[in-house]
């Protein structure tokens, strides 16, 4: 029996529990279930329901909830041993001033410029570019403010020149779908659709198969079919390893062709996987 969460995907039975906690007939329902699909925005309690009494549920989301945030993602890099940006993580402003402190630098594993990324934020908001021990306290002031309000968990990273490009791919089920969002306006430092950068399909494509190679081998290793993958590449070296940013397990889909061709490709990918499971 296939149940679904999703709105858009019809199963033997279907059930919408956006905005609540599941109750008594989710549970009854999952318990019926031997294949099971879940929206993007599955909360954690519906997909550990969900996975504790179905070995078949589709996206696998074990890797968004077992490594939570951008701390979480480094240290899934971390333990994959996949490329990605030099990283430190901090989890409060407290194990920031126990390790690293402003007038102290020279213990961290790179120097100015480098990069301050809050731990949930998206669309390139709480992303900061430090190019100096000024740029660095207001930064830690406004983590300070926001760890006040309940948020917490940063992390700083080397800055890698890339010419204000990155690389999104995308997986939705067994396909990997690649684009460049190409920031040309150098005053902005980030290069999302949001900051003003434009799409390009076809730049460098042998780029974007080794990202894509890496993407499916990563995919493979941890079960992530339904994520966008973002990428970087030094641009002052003649063949650049792909270095993983980040993972979105919400993305945009204009570099897909929109929301209506990703519904497309996210049934395609539902009937691949429904084929298998």
């Amino acid at each position: 029996m296939l149940l679904s969460f999703h709105p858009c995907i019809e199963g033997d039975i279907n059930i919408i529990c956006a905005g609540r906690a599941p109750g008594d007939v989710d549970l009854a329902a999952i318990r019926k279930a031997d294949r099971i699909i879940c929206p993007l925005g599955v909360t954690e309690q519906l997909y550990r329901l969900c996975r504790a009494h179905c070995t078949r549920v589709f996206p696998n989301y074990e890797a968004r909830f077992d490594y939570p945030g951008k701390l979480g993602q480094a240290r899934l890099f971390q333990e994959h041993r996949v490329a990605f940006p030099s990283t430190v993580a901090f989890s409060d402003m407290n194990a920031w001033q126990d390790g690293f402190k402003t007038h102290d630098m020279d213990t961290l594993p790179f120097g100015f410029p480098f990069v301050l990324k809050f731990n949930w934020r998206g669309e390139g908001e709480g992303v900061f570019l430090l190019k100096d021990n000024k740029d660095l306290n207001a930064a830690l002031d406004l983590v300070a403010a926001a760890e006040r309000g309940g948020e917490k968990g940063f992390l700083v990273q080397a800055y890698i020149p890339n010419k204000g490009r990155t690389l999104r791919v995308v997986v939705i089920g067994k396909q990997v779908y690649s684009y460049w969002r190409i920031q040309e306006d150098r005053d902005i430092f980030c290069s999302n659709i949001r900051a003003g950068a434009r799409i390009d399909h076809d730049l460098s494509p042998e780029l974007q198969e080794a990202a894509i190679s890496s993407v499916r081998d990563f995919s493979h290793r941890t079960g992530v079919n339904l994520a966008g993958f973002d990428f970087l590449f030094q641009a002052d070296i003649a063949k650049p390893t792909p270095l993983f940013l980040e993972i979105n397990y919400f993305f945009g889909r204009r570099g897909l062709g929109g929301s209506f061709r990703f519904y497309e490709l996210l049934e395609r990918a539902v009937r691949e996987w429904l084929a298998t499971a």
